[in-house]
């Protein structure tokens, strides 16, 4: 096996699987990719490259020169913020994954990771137990990106051979990165904001029903798919993966049984609120766990308690 490169490894869990691949393939072997943001200090002690995925001869470069045999592509814009940033969002989201792509192609990468999301379904989608295989109508820069994706791998596996795979994340959950403006990072805000202030205001409304992932849950997700034999796989890049589905309401019941000075008040952003309607409650990953044995670890109550823990550490 020759080395891996992670593009985006700055991001919230390209931070995360950057160590995870280390421990598990060496600290040599593993590449981390980084553009804007710095990396963390742990991650930049190992090899790593400044890298802009939207510079297709750049990435050639690094493949060439790290001699690179599986890409993990990470790198993207979220949900929110590729609605206000539309050209970057599409230059980064589709040209960035056509070049990671074409670029594995030409140079004989065995295996490329692309991970989806739960935005590239749309409101036409079941939104209660969300098929593996259904309509797909996404109404985001983020989410149509996200399908784009998903059938650039699937073309790139049946016309050129390249193993491509992928998962289509829900809302993922991490103490160790500061919330950004994803439509689901109310949940890491809301225990950030417990800690310090014990009060919250949300942007989401009270009811809404998302499914939800903690981040060693997601970080396995990927690395098991990795692994994963391709003789027993039928789908490629578009695995669902679910492990839980709950409310802001329902999360804030948990944190207050944790901290019971803690209050939460709703404001409801209506870009993010319209975005998060779109999306599924909960999704049928049964191909996940017969193609590749899925199967999350983490309930709300436990992910809450270590989020909890793990921030008032980190916070003090």
């Amino acid at each position: 096996m020759g080395n891996i490169l992670v593009t985006g490894s700055a991001g919230q869990i390209g931070s995360e699987l950057v160590p995870a691949l280390r421990n598990i393939y060496g600290e040599s072997t593993v590449i981390a990719g980084w553009n804007k943001t710095p990396l963390p200090e742990d991650i930049s002690k190992g090899p790593n490259v400044l890298l802009d995925v939207t510079d297709f001869e750049a990435i050639n470069k690094v493949v060439k020169n790290f001699e690179i045999s599986s890409i993990f592509h990470m790198s993207s814009i979220l949900s929110a913020t590729a609605e206000a940033i539309r050209n970057t969002a599409h230059n980064v989201n589709i040209n960035g994954t056509f070049n990671v792509l074409e670029s594995a192609h030409q140079n004989g990468v065995e295996k490329v990771m692309l991970p989806s999301s739960i935005a590239a379904f749309g409101d036409k989608t079941p939104r209660d137990m969300t098929p593996n295989d259904t309509i797909q109508n996404p109404d985001t820069v983020y989410g149509i990106s996200k399908v784009f994706g998903e059938l650039m791998g699937n073309y790139y596996y049946s016309k050129l051979g390249l193993d491509v795979r992928g998962i289509r994340l829900p809302g993922v959950i991490s103490w160790k990165t500061e919330p950004t403006a994803g439509t689901t990072d109310y949940a890491v805000a809301m225990f950030y904001e417990a800690i310090k202030s014990n009060s919250y205001e949300c942007y989401l409304a009270p009811d809404t029903s998302l499914p939800m992932m903690y981040m060693p849950d997601a970080i396995n997700a990927l690395v098991n798919l990795f692994k994963a034999d391709h003789g027993n796989l039928i789908h490629h890049s578009d695995f669902n993966v679910h492990a839980m589905t709950f409310t802001p309401e329902a999360l804030a019941v948990e944190v207050k049984r944790i901290n019971p000075k803690f209050q939460i008040e709703y404001q409801i952003d209506p870009v993010r609120q319209a975005i998060a309607n779109s999306w599924p409650s909960s999704l049928d990953d049964s191909a996940a766990r017969k193609e590749w044995g899925w199967e999350p670890q983490y309930s709300i109550r436990e992910l809450a308690e270590d989020m909890y823990k793990n921030l008032v550490t980190k916070l003090a």
